[in-house]
This record gives structure tokens, sequence and C-alpha cells, in this order.
């Protein structure tokens, strides 16, 4: 028997196999068992996401963070959309609530910093690149932007030594 539960693992299974197309029957049908399951909404969401069914994927998202607002994921996930979208004033908002719900995500960081780099905020992007750095010293993309960041602000000795850590990584 199809439980809520087999069809989610089933639907996640085949978003990350890039089919997420064929996942979102599967997240419909168990929100059709379970409809306030907040990470059937996640999950449905990040799916849609992929196909770049932008709209459909923040109306998902809005709706796991309606029935769990501290879903942080959601949020961050809203934000990259909005990001994605050029609405930067509502992605800096996502990514503060997701960030309000979870301060320990670096992923999250790092896509704030992105924001702010994109607009010229080149001291609140180093501020959130090295919060990524923090939470997560061997990431390299925060590691990279960090280093970019750091050329943008003239700190030539920091943007050196980032540069190092990550020929370190590359050598690995």
């Amino acid at each position: 028997m199809e439980t809520a539960a087999y069809l989610n693992d089933s639907g996640i299974a085949l978003t990350e196999a890039k089919r997420p197309n064929d996942a979102i029957p599967l997240f419909r049908k168990a929100l059709s068992m379970e409809p306030e399951n907040p990470l059937l909404w996640l999950n449905l969401g990040i799916a849609q996401q992929r196909t770049g069914d932008y709209d459909e994927a923040i109306n998902s998202f809005s709706r796991a963070v309606f029935i769990q607002d501290d879903l942080a994921e959601a949020w961050a996930s809203m934000g990259l959309i909005y990001y994605e979208l050029e609405r930067f004033e509502l992605s800096e908002e996502c990514y503060h609530g997701a960030l309000m719900r979870d301060d320990c995500a670096p992923k999250t960081w790092n896509n704030l910093g992105v924001l702010y780099f994109a607009e010229g905020g080149f001291e609140e992007a180093r501020h959130c690149f090295e919060e990524a750095v923090s939470l997560s010293p061997a990431y390299y993309e925060a590691l990279f932007n960090l280093r970019d960041v750091c050329r943008e602000l003239e700190d030539y000795r920091a943007a050196a030594e980032f540069e190092r850590v990550l020929a370190g990584q590359n050598r690995k």
C-alpha cells in the first residue's frame, strides 16, 4: 500500500535523480493523503523549482511555512527564487527569515552574501561569507566569494590568504 511517506521518499529520489517532473505527481498524491504535512509541501516546492515553475514553487514553499513557520529551508528556497527573479528585496526578506529560524546554515549565509555582493554591499557580503566559512570552513563557494569580496574591498592580504586556501582545496 502506498503511504504518504513512501510517495515522499520516492519523490525525493526522483528529484535527486534530476527527474522532478516525475516526482511532482507523487508529492501531489502524498499531499492528498496528508494535506497539512509541511515537508511534503517543501519537497513539492523543490521539485517545482527544479522544473523552473517558480510561481508554483513559491506557492508550495509559502504553504509549507504557513503550516510550519520555522521551516528554514522553505524560507531559504523562496529567497533563492526571488533572487533568480531579481526581486532582491523579497529575496533578502526570505533569507533573513531563514536565518532567524536557523542561523547555522552556511548555504543561506552564502546566498545572502551573494545578494549583497550583487547589490554592491561588499561589507555586508563579506560578513555573510565569513559567517558561512565559520560554519563550514571547507565550503568552497563561500571561500571563493570571500576571496572575491576581499578583492572588491581592496583587502588584498585577506584575498591572497583565501586564494591559498582555495588552491589547497583544488589539490585534494
